[in-house]
């Protein structure tokens, strides 16, 4: 057996059994449990969840069985509308690596495996995920459980290109030899200010695997951009706050609750409708960037995906409410109604409401905010000019 990637993998089928065992005698896990059905005593919530687990023999049924109708349930009350646009890439034979802008913690990889469920695509997705989220070990068996594999943080440099190394490494082996999706953000971490742009660096590490010129192992990994669009970030005062923690306090760092809180915000809060919308696999044209020197080159990748994931934004009233109302002027007022723009400022001055902080900028938070729904119009613009 294969023990090179065991650090960073998601479970395999084999340990699937023992994990559930491990996870029903979790405390934390169960007073989760208990949360979602607290009228059940725990004997009955762990029978339950063994029983359901009959004929749950790999990380694909596991998604089928639990995390599917999990998130259905959450898009249902929290979620207006979703839609999917998988232009570009069909169902078949073929695997992709979709790069994405970044807009929730938790759901924009869980979303995804749904809509590709729903699409027909023969596998859901193995997600990367930073090991700063994995707080506590239930969390870490259940994103594994869900198909994640790690990504390390907070490493010295050497340490960092062994680990970039071994995730690409791993990354070609999932796409090539075990033949599944692969989902990962375009940047480490959320864009806070909805300003998306893809790190070169994250290209390079997608490079550092396979075999080949630079242009032929990203070609290898079959990436596909992908943009991620809602019509309510659920977490925008949430980010607008730490704007003005870092503005007040440089060295200001979140804690773990401020990860939990960021985590459950964005899963249960108002999200309005979410649209997914992939672009053509970049095969298509990544040969005509293939003889730039290697630092021009993923430069003019990046750029380049970024122009397809901008071009993908879907965009809605309160995106150009925003624009208007952060320039200080009219020109998008074909875009929305007298009514959705005094809906939009009702929002804004109740997100802003929520922020606890004890010295409160409004006018900085609500710049901040106006920011985050004004990024997408002026990136798509630029993007198809």
């Amino acid at each position: 057996m294969n023990t090179e990637f065991d650090e960073i993998r998601p479970y395999n089928n084999g340990e699937i059994k023992q994990v559930v065992e491990e996870l029903l005698h979790d405390r934390q896990f169960s007073r989760i449990l208990k949360g979602l059905v607290p009228w059940l005593p725990q004997f009955l919530r762990n029978a339950l969840i063994r029983t359901a687990f009959i004929g749950v023999n790999s990380t694909l049924d596991f998604q089928m069985r639990f995390m599917k109708p999990v998130v259905k349930y959450v898009l249902h009350r929290c979620a207006r509308k979703v839609t999917f646009d998988h232009n570009g890439i069909e169902p078949g034979e073929e695997r992709f690596t979709l790069v994405s802008n970044h807009r929730d913690i938790v759901l924009d990889s869980a979303i995804l495996d749904l809509l590709l469920a729903k699409a027909k695509f023969p596998t859901t997705c193995e997600i990367a995920i930073g090991d700063n989220l994995l707080i506590y070990p239930w969390i870490k068996k259940l994103v594994k459980l869900n198909k994640a594999f790690t990504v390390r943080r907070g490493l010295s440099p050497r340490e960092l290109m062994e680990s970039s190394i071994l995730m690409s490494r791993y990354m070609h082996h999932a796409i090539n030899e075990k033949k599944e999706n692969i989902w990962i953000a375009q940047r480490e971490g959320r864009a806070k200010d909805s300003n998306d742009r893809t790190q070169e660096s994250v290209l390079k590490m997608l490079a550092m695997g396979g075999e080949g010129t630079p242009a032929e192992r990203l070609k290898n990994l079959h990436i596909t951009p992908l943009t991620i669009s809602y019509e309510y970030d659920p977490c925008d005062y949430l980010k607008a706050k730490e704007f003005q923690q870092k503005r007040d306090n440089p060295a200001f760092k979140k804690s773990k609750q401020d990860d939990l809180d960021n985590m459950k915000t964005g899963i249960w809060g108002k999200k309005g409708h979410i649209h997914y919308q992939t672009a053509p696999c970049i095969n298509t044209w990544i040969d005509e960037l293939a003889h730039l020197p290697k630092t021009e080159f993923f430069t003019a990748v990046a750029r380049r995906m970024d122009r397809e994931i901008h071009r993908g934004y879907m965009l809605f009233p309160g995106n150009y409410v925003a624009l208007d109302l952060l320039n200080g002027n009219s020109a998008h007022s074909n875009r929305y109604t007298p009514a959705d723009k005094q809906r939009f400022e009702q929002y804004l001055e109740q997100r802003i409401g929520l922020i606890d902080l004890p010295q409160k900028d409004i006018p900085f938070l609500r710049g901040k905010m106006l920011a985050m729904y004004a990024n997408p119009v002026i990136n798509k613009e630029e993007a198809e000019g």
